[in-house]
Parts: C-alpha cells; sequence; structure tokens
C-alpha cells in the first residue's frame, strides 16, 4: 500500500506542477482533492461541498475542489501518509488522528469535561489557544486550517448508566485514542476500539453492550434503535480538524490562498452552525421514536462521573503535558465567568 501512495504522490506532485506552473496555466484550474471518510449528508460532508462550492466561486473557477467522502480516495489509516506525500491535499481527520504522527496534544480534545459547552469550544478553537495547536502540524507538512465541530457525546448502553459503579464490565466501543481508553477503564469498563462503520452491528449483535457519541451520529447509525438507554453526559467532544499538505498550500499564488480561506472561514460557520442544529433534530427524532429512554443525570450523579474520570487527566499529562491542560481549564473558567 505505501507503494501504491508513493506512486499515486508521484503523479499528483506532476499534475500539480502542471496546473500551478506549466504551459496551460492560464485556463488549468488547480486541483484541490479532499478526502474525508462520512457520508455527504452529514455535517463534515456538506460542508466539505460547501467549501467546494465557494471556493470554485470565489476563484472565479481557478480552482477545482474534487471531494471524496466515505474513504473512496484513502481508507482513513492511510489518509494521513497521503496527505504528507502530497497525493491528496486536503482532509479532515478527527482530533486524535494526529498521535501516531508524534503530535500528541490534540489528544486533550478527547478529555472527558476539558470542553464543557460551545462557548468555552468556541474560546479554544477560534483563539490563540486554538491556533498555537494548529502550528504544532507544520512540522509534519501539514498545515491547519480550521477546526469542525461534530458535537458533544453522550453515553449509551442496554443497561441504565447512571452512577460510575453502572459501567463496571461495560463492553463499550471507543475511537482509538489512548485518552477514551483510559476513561473508559476509570469507569471499570471494556473500551474496544472498532471502526465507526461497524459499530450499529456491534451492539445489534452484542459484541459490544454500549458506545459514546453525538446525537446526530447516534440517530443517524440507528444506534437508538439497538440500545435501551441513552443518558445524556455531554462528557466528551467529537471535533475534526480540516488540513492542507503544507508545501502546496504554500506554493499557491497569494491570492489564490487568500480566497481560499476565506471560502474556508465560511465553510467552518457553516459547519458548526449545520452540527448543532442536527444535534438538536436528531435528539427531538429519537425522543419521539421512544425506542430509546433517555436519561438525565442529576447535579451529583453529574459530579460522581466528573470525580471517576480524574484520573485520566493525569494519565493524559504524561503525553499531551499538564501546562496544556492547564490552558484548557483556563479558558473553560474564562468562558463561564
Amino acid at each position: 500500500m505505501r507503494k501504491l501512495i508513493w506512486a499515486a504522490a508521484s503523479i499528483a506532485a506532476l499534475t500539480g506542477a502542471l496546473a500551478l506552473t506549466g504551459p496551460a496555466s492560464a485556463q488549468s484550474p488547480i486541483i484541490i482533492k479532499f478526502s474525508h471518510v462520512v457520508a455527504t449528508d452529514t455535517p463534515k460532508g456538506k460542508a466539505a461541498e460547501k467549501f467546494k462550492e465557494l471556493a470554485e466561486k470565489y476563484t472565479g473557477g481557478k480552482v477545482k475542489v474534487e471531494v471524496y467522502p466515505n474513504s473512496t480516495l484513502y481508507k482513513d489509516k492511510e489518509e494521513l501518509e497521503a496527505l504528507q506525500l502530497g497525493s491528496v491535499q486536503m482532509l479532515a481527520p478527527s482530533n486524535s488522528k494526529f498521535g501516531p504522527l508524534g503530535i500528541r496534544e490534540f489528544e486533550v480534545f478527547d478529555l472527558p469535561y476539558i470542553l464543557p459547552d460551545l462557548k468555552t469550544l468556541r474560546k479554544v478553537t477560534e483563539g490563540p489557544l486554538g491556533i498555537k495547536l494548529l502550528k504544532l502540524l507544520d512540522t509534519k507538512g501539514i498545515t491547519g486550517l480550521a477546526y469542525w465541530d461534530n458535537g458533544f457525546k453522550q453515553m449509551s448502553a442496554n443497561k441504565k448508566l447512571v452512577a460510575p459503579a453502572d459501567y463496571q464490565g461495560v463492553k463499550f466501543r471507543i475511537q482509538s485514542s489512548r485518552v477514551l481508553q483510559a476513561q473508559f477503564k476509570a469507569l471499570g469498563s471494556l473500551p474496544q476500539v472498532m471502526a465507526f462503520s461497524e459499530v450499529y452491528q456491534a451492539l445489534q449483535t452484542g459484541v459490544v453492550d454500549g458506545q459514546e457519541n453525538t446525537w446526530s451520529n447516534i440517530y443517524t447509525q440507528k444506534m437508538h434503535e439497538v440500545q435501551k438507554y441513552i443518558t445524556e453526559t455531554n462528557h466528551g467532544y467529537i471535533g475534526y480538524v480540516v488540513i492542507v499538505n503544507k508545501k502546496f498550500w504554500d506554493d499557491l499564488p497569494g491570492d489564490i490562498r487568500d480566497q481560499l480561506a476565506k471560502a474556508m472561514k465560511e465553510a467552518t460557520d457553516f459547519n458548526n452552525a449545520q452540527s448543532q442544529k442536527e444535534n438538536d433534530d436528531a435528539l427531538a427524532e429519537i425522543k419521539k421514536s421512544g425506542k430509546s429512554e433517555i436519561i438525565k443525570l442529576t447535579p451529583e450523579q453529574d459530579a460522581a462521573m466528573r470525580k471517576a474520570m480524574e484520573p485520566v487527566y493525569k494519565d493524559a499529562a504524561s503525553r499531551v503535558g499538564q501546562p496544556l491542560i492547564d490552558e484548557f481549564q483556563k479558558e473553560a473558567k474564562s468562558a463561564t465567568n
């Protein structure tokens, strides 16, 4: 597979060079291949199409964006390498995907309760702290452009999850993340890494007992149909970082880059508004279906969950750094004051 990616990179590099500097550059558009792993009818899928629309409009057709949803161009595990090699120009991976590259700081987004609400989230992602994290990607040949929301996570299972003791021995599907592994181990659960596309069947057949996800993901994947209970915890955040090959981005003409940055800003606003709306709509539809009982925690029950997950912070500090965790918590405190 690595040889195939290298071959694709060579072709892409040649194509890109011709598009930017070749004799037909006045006529040939600059091609941006935008690959992602979700369906087109999700907030991220719709935002990718919105970026395509705006990028082509604002550059007057000098840029053509080719969107490849549902891993049709590269599989989830292949995407980052393909981007670094230049065979794809733009991706929107989840925050936790950068750990294997040695940039573990993005794991801080996976910490339970680190981002209590959208106000705090915006303060981080649109402020100096968010910019500082994006700059860490430069050393890997990647330029970070924007943060796109999916939403806040809820817990679901075929048993009521109210107190930390209720999680003991429950098999939970998780994304590949050391923070999420530590989170469920702190609760006495059995975390199992599994692809998103496999979750519904795993819940249906009992391979796993429960999962954590946003309302929109739970509804669109019909997880509420195979989970008797959903506990409204808002304990974690799922988000994406829109990234581009750094050399490709830096080599663009300045006016083109400015127009693409403008298109990305508007696509980001669109994504984040769409994400909020779809989560609200999904919660309403799940309630209406009556297939899952939605549990709301009391303040005392919520405090017990937070207390049970405190060890996760100590575990993560050794990788992401205590100063970064402190910065996030400082932003959260100032956002709620």
